[in-house]
Protein backbone atom coordinates (compact mmCIF):
# COMPACT_ATOMS: atom_id res chain seq x y z
CA UNK A 1 0.00 0.00 0.00
CA UNK A 2 2.75 2.46 0.68
CA UNK A 3 4.50 1.35 -2.05
CA UNK A 4 1.51 2.24 -4.56
CA UNK A 5 0.68 5.79 -2.72
CA UNK A 6 4.49 6.61 -3.06
CA UNK A 7 3.76 5.64 -7.24
CA UNK A 8 0.68 7.83 -6.86
CA UNK A 9 2.72 10.59 -5.54
CA UNK A 10 5.70 10.62 -8.57
CA UNK A 11 2.92 10.17 -11.34
CA UNK A 12 0.87 13.36 -9.36
CA UNK A 13 3.96 15.48 -8.94
CA UNK A 14 5.17 14.90 -12.55
CA UNK A 15 1.80 15.98 -14.25
CA UNK A 16 2.76 19.81 -13.94
CA UNK A 17 6.10 19.17 -15.85
CA UNK A 18 4.57 17.50 -18.81
CA UNK A 19 1.94 19.90 -19.16
CA UNK A 20 4.21 22.83 -19.07
CA UNK A 21 6.18 21.69 -22.24
CA UNK A 22 6.33 23.88 -24.44
CA UNK A 23 4.38 23.18 -27.89
CA UNK A 24 4.60 25.45 -31.27
CA UNK A 25 4.36 29.23 -30.91
CA UNK A 26 0.58 30.04 -32.12
CA UNK A 27 1.09 31.50 -35.89
CA UNK A 28 0.17 35.45 -35.07
CA UNK A 29 -2.82 36.45 -37.21
CA UNK A 30 -1.67 39.87 -38.11
CA UNK A 31 1.53 41.57 -37.70
CA UNK A 32 2.97 44.99 -38.85
CA UNK A 33 5.98 46.65 -39.79
CA UNK A 34 8.84 47.64 -37.23
CA UNK A 35 10.45 49.03 -40.23
CA UNK A 36 11.24 48.71 -43.67
CA UNK A 37 10.51 45.36 -44.72
CA UNK A 38 11.54 43.80 -47.66
CA UNK A 39 8.71 41.76 -49.14
CA UNK A 40 9.70 38.71 -51.29
CA UNK A 41 7.88 36.37 -53.62
CA UNK A 42 9.96 33.53 -52.13
CA UNK A 43 9.94 32.23 -48.87
CA UNK A 44 14.36 32.09 -49.22
CA UNK A 45 15.26 34.72 -47.43
CA UNK A 46 18.80 33.80 -46.37
CA UNK A 47 19.38 32.39 -50.14
CA UNK A 48 18.37 35.51 -51.53
CA UNK A 49 20.49 37.73 -49.32
CA UNK A 50 23.26 35.05 -49.26
CA UNK A 51 25.91 37.25 -51.24
CA UNK A 52 25.98 34.43 -53.22
CA UNK A 53 22.88 35.83 -55.55
CA UNK A 54 22.98 38.60 -57.88
CA UNK A 55 19.44 40.27 -57.76
CA UNK A 56 19.47 40.98 -61.86
CA UNK A 57 16.36 42.14 -63.28
CA UNK A 58 17.96 42.08 -66.63
CA UNK A 59 18.67 38.78 -65.77
CA UNK A 60 15.09 37.64 -64.61
CA UNK A 61 16.54 37.34 -60.59
CA UNK A 62 13.66 39.29 -59.27
CA UNK A 63 12.88 38.08 -55.37
CA UNK A 64 11.84 41.00 -54.22
CA UNK A 65 8.27 43.24 -54.79
CA UNK A 66 8.98 45.83 -52.87
CA UNK A 67 9.45 47.06 -49.41
CA UNK A 68 7.00 47.61 -47.07
CA UNK A 69 6.92 50.95 -45.00
CA UNK A 70 7.11 51.05 -41.15
CA UNK A 71 3.35 50.60 -39.79
CA UNK A 72 2.44 48.39 -42.78
CA UNK A 73 0.11 45.67 -41.84
CA UNK A 74 0.15 42.37 -42.86
CA UNK A 75 -2.19 39.45 -42.56
CA UNK A 76 -0.27 36.22 -41.64
CA UNK A 77 -1.69 32.75 -43.66
CA UNK A 78 1.27 30.77 -42.56
CA UNK A 79 4.72 30.11 -40.84
CA UNK A 80 7.48 28.50 -41.90
CA UNK A 81 10.40 27.87 -40.95
CA UNK A 82 13.63 28.57 -43.65
CA UNK A 83 16.99 27.57 -42.85
CA UNK A 84 17.04 28.59 -39.28
CA UNK A 85 14.74 32.08 -40.26
CA UNK A 86 10.92 32.15 -39.31
CA UNK A 87 9.32 33.56 -41.92
CA UNK A 88 5.70 34.70 -43.05
CA UNK A 89 3.21 34.43 -45.51
CA UNK A 90 0.95 37.33 -46.06
CA UNK A 91 -1.58 39.61 -47.84
CA UNK A 92 -1.43 43.36 -47.28
CA UNK A 93 -3.40 45.68 -48.72
CA UNK A 94 -0.24 47.89 -49.18
CA UNK A 95 0.02 45.46 -51.95
CA UNK A 96 -2.48 43.83 -53.53
CA UNK A 97 -0.65 42.14 -56.54
CA UNK A 98 0.32 38.79 -54.58
CA UNK A 99 1.85 36.50 -57.14
CA UNK A 100 1.08 32.89 -57.52
CA UNK A 101 3.92 31.74 -55.10
CA UNK A 102 2.96 34.46 -52.17
CA UNK A 103 4.85 37.16 -50.56
CA UNK A 104 7.21 36.32 -47.58
CA UNK A 105 8.66 38.35 -44.82
CA UNK A 106 11.24 37.83 -42.20
CA UNK A 107 9.50 37.38 -38.81
CA UNK A 108 12.40 39.91 -37.12
CA UNK A 109 11.31 42.91 -39.21
CA UNK A 110 7.39 42.90 -37.88
CA UNK A 111 5.94 42.48 -34.57
CA UNK A 112 2.25 40.53 -33.78
CA UNK A 113 -0.23 43.37 -34.02
CA UNK A 114 -1.65 42.66 -30.24
CA UNK A 115 -5.26 44.17 -28.83
CA UNK A 116 -7.35 47.22 -30.38
CA UNK A 117 -9.25 47.36 -33.86
CA UNK A 118 -6.98 46.89 -36.60
CA UNK A 119 -5.16 49.95 -38.30
CA UNK A 120 -3.66 50.13 -41.81
CA UNK A 121 -0.44 52.40 -41.96
CA UNK A 122 -1.12 56.07 -41.81
CA UNK A 123 -0.74 57.76 -45.11
CA UNK A 124 -0.22 61.47 -45.49
CA UNK A 125 0.99 62.75 -48.53
CA UNK A 126 3.86 65.67 -48.23
CA UNK A 127 3.57 68.79 -49.64
CA UNK A 128 4.65 69.09 -53.69
CA UNK A 129 7.95 70.96 -52.73
CA UNK A 130 9.07 68.45 -50.84
CA UNK A 131 7.92 65.83 -53.31
CA UNK A 132 9.90 67.25 -55.66
CA UNK A 133 13.25 67.88 -53.64
CA UNK A 134 12.95 64.23 -52.39
CA UNK A 135 12.78 62.94 -56.42
CA UNK A 136 15.43 65.31 -56.94
CA UNK A 137 17.67 63.92 -54.05
CA UNK A 138 17.32 60.12 -55.11
CA UNK A 139 19.27 61.87 -58.77
CA UNK A 140 21.83 59.23 -59.35
CA UNK A 141 20.53 55.88 -57.35
CA UNK A 142 21.13 52.92 -59.17
CA UNK A 143 17.80 51.12 -60.31
CA UNK A 144 16.93 48.18 -57.74
CA UNK A 145 13.95 45.82 -58.63
CA UNK A 146 11.38 46.14 -56.29
CA UNK A 147 13.32 49.35 -54.00
CA UNK A 148 11.76 52.01 -52.46
CA UNK A 149 14.48 52.99 -50.10
CA UNK A 150 17.23 54.89 -52.18
CA UNK A 151 19.63 54.20 -48.86
CA UNK A 152 19.08 50.69 -48.38
CA UNK A 153 17.11 48.87 -45.73
CA UNK A 154 19.27 49.09 -42.44
CA UNK A 155 17.88 45.85 -40.71
CA UNK A 156 19.10 43.84 -43.65
CA UNK A 157 22.43 45.43 -42.81
CA UNK A 158 22.52 43.84 -39.26
CA UNK A 159 21.01 40.59 -40.31
CA UNK A 160 22.01 39.96 -44.18
CA UNK A 161 25.85 41.63 -44.21
CA UNK A 162 27.12 39.21 -47.14
CA UNK A 163 23.72 40.57 -49.18
CA UNK A 164 21.96 43.24 -50.98
CA UNK A 165 20.52 46.24 -49.24
CA UNK A 166 18.80 47.21 -51.44
CA UNK A 167 19.93 50.55 -51.57
CA UNK A 168 17.92 52.58 -55.10
CA UNK A 169 14.89 51.69 -56.11
CA UNK A 170 12.46 50.89 -59.44
CA UNK A 171 10.09 53.48 -61.48
CA UNK A 172 7.64 53.53 -59.14
CA UNK A 173 9.92 52.96 -56.09
CA UNK A 174 10.61 56.21 -56.70
CA UNK A 175 7.77 57.95 -56.64
CA UNK A 176 6.49 55.22 -53.81
CA UNK A 177 9.33 56.72 -51.30
CA UNK A 178 8.95 60.48 -51.93
CA UNK A 179 5.27 60.63 -51.38
CA UNK A 180 5.76 58.56 -48.28
CA UNK A 181 3.67 55.52 -49.64
CA UNK A 182 0.78 57.69 -50.52
CA UNK A 183 0.86 56.57 -54.10
CA UNK A 184 0.51 53.21 -55.59
CA UNK A 185 3.20 50.47 -56.01
CA UNK A 186 2.59 49.72 -58.89
CA UNK A 187 2.95 50.93 -62.51
CA UNK A 188 -0.41 48.76 -63.40
CA UNK A 189 -1.90 50.58 -60.67
CA UNK A 190 -0.57 53.78 -61.91
CA UNK A 191 -2.17 53.90 -65.56
CA UNK A 192 -5.51 54.85 -63.63
CA UNK A 193 -4.18 56.97 -60.86
CA UNK A 194 -5.69 60.17 -60.05
CA UNK A 195 -7.42 61.87 -63.56
CA UNK A 196 -6.79 61.87 -67.29
CA UNK A 197 -4.96 64.41 -69.33
CA UNK A 198 -6.13 64.45 -72.52
CA UNK A 199 -2.82 63.93 -74.83
CA UNK A 200 -4.43 61.59 -77.80
CA UNK A 201 -3.28 62.42 -81.22
CA UNK A 202 -0.92 65.58 -79.31
CA UNK A 203 2.68 65.80 -80.53
CA UNK A 204 5.38 65.64 -78.13
CA UNK A 205 5.45 69.91 -77.93
CA UNK A 206 1.88 70.25 -77.43
CA UNK A 207 1.84 67.41 -74.43
CA UNK A 208 4.79 69.02 -72.85
CA UNK A 209 2.92 72.26 -73.04
CA UNK A 210 0.16 70.51 -70.79
CA UNK A 211 2.17 69.13 -68.59
CA UNK A 212 2.51 70.15 -65.17
CA UNK A 213 4.84 69.18 -62.40
CA UNK A 214 4.11 65.62 -60.73
CA UNK A 215 2.58 64.38 -63.64
CA UNK A 216 3.08 60.80 -64.36
CA UNK A 217 3.81 59.19 -67.89
CA UNK A 218 2.99 55.92 -67.36
CA UNK A 219 2.61 52.71 -69.13
CA UNK A 220 2.01 48.84 -67.57
CA UNK A 221 6.06 48.51 -66.69
CA UNK A 222 7.09 51.88 -66.63
CA UNK A 223 6.11 55.35 -65.15
CA UNK A 224 7.86 58.87 -65.26
CA UNK A 225 7.15 62.05 -63.29
CA UNK A 226 7.60 65.33 -64.46
CA UNK A 227 9.11 67.22 -61.60
CA UNK A 228 9.40 70.93 -62.73
CA UNK A 229 8.56 73.12 -65.68
CA UNK A 230 11.63 71.54 -67.69
CA UNK A 231 12.10 68.05 -66.54
CA UNK A 232 11.08 64.50 -66.10
CA UNK A 233 12.87 61.93 -63.34
CA UNK A 234 12.48 58.47 -63.78
CA UNK A 235 14.30 54.90 -62.41
CA UNK A 236 15.47 52.86 -65.49
CA UNK A 237 16.15 49.82 -65.71
CA UNK A 238 18.89 50.23 -68.48
CA UNK A 239 19.62 46.47 -69.54
CA UNK A 240 21.03 48.03 -72.93
CA UNK A 241 22.10 51.17 -72.11
CA UNK A 242 22.26 53.73 -68.78
CA UNK A 243 20.34 52.42 -65.69
CA UNK A 244 18.83 54.22 -62.43
CA UNK A 245 17.77 58.14 -61.32
CA UNK A 246 17.99 60.08 -64.06
CA UNK A 247 16.69 63.47 -65.73
CA UNK A 248 15.77 64.54 -69.13
CA UNK A 249 14.53 67.52 -70.44
CA UNK A 250 10.86 67.35 -71.37
CA UNK A 251 10.85 67.60 -75.15
CA UNK A 252 13.42 64.95 -75.29
CA UNK A 253 12.23 62.61 -73.11
CA UNK A 254 8.45 63.13 -75.05
CA UNK A 255 10.49 62.78 -78.28
CA UNK A 256 11.94 59.76 -77.44
CA UNK A 257 9.16 58.11 -75.53
CA UNK A 258 6.81 58.53 -79.03
CA UNK A 259 9.40 56.80 -81.14
CA UNK A 260 7.81 53.63 -80.02
CA UNK A 261 4.54 54.66 -78.14
CA UNK A 262 1.51 57.08 -79.07
CA UNK A 263 -0.49 58.81 -76.24
CA UNK A 264 -3.79 57.74 -75.54
CA UNK A 265 -6.40 59.23 -72.88
CA UNK A 266 -7.48 56.31 -71.56
CA UNK A 267 -4.69 53.02 -71.44
CA UNK A 268 -5.92 50.20 -73.87
CA UNK A 269 -6.35 46.10 -73.40
CA UNK A 270 -5.25 44.13 -75.53
CA UNK A 271 -2.43 44.50 -78.20
CA UNK A 272 -2.55 48.06 -78.17
CA UNK A 273 -1.56 48.48 -74.86
CA UNK A 274 2.34 47.77 -75.87
CA UNK A 275 2.35 50.53 -78.20
CA UNK A 276 0.67 53.06 -75.69
CA UNK A 277 1.23 55.56 -72.79
CA UNK A 278 -1.08 58.26 -70.79
CA UNK A 279 -0.93 61.06 -68.95
CA UNK A 280 -2.18 60.64 -65.18
CA UNK A 281 -2.91 63.96 -63.04
CA UNK A 282 -3.30 63.04 -59.80
CA UNK A 283 -2.59 65.68 -57.26
CA UNK A 284 -5.53 67.98 -57.59
CA UNK A 285 -7.63 64.81 -56.61
CA UNK A 286 -6.56 64.92 -53.03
Amino acid sequence: MKRLFLTLVVLTTSLPTLHAQAGPKPVPRHVVAVSPTPVLNTPEFRKTFSGAVKLDPCKGVRPIEFVALPGTLFSVRESLDKDGVTVYRVVTNDYPYTPDSGLFVDARFVREWVGGVLAERQRHLPETAEIQRRLLAAEGSPYVWGGNVKEGVPLLRTLYPQGDSLAGVDCSGLLYEATDGFTPRNSSALISFGEGVQVAGLSAGEIAKKLKPLDLLAWKGHVMMVLDADSIIQSRMGCSGRSGVMMTPIGDALRQLMKSRVPVDRYPEGGAEETSFVVRRWLPAF
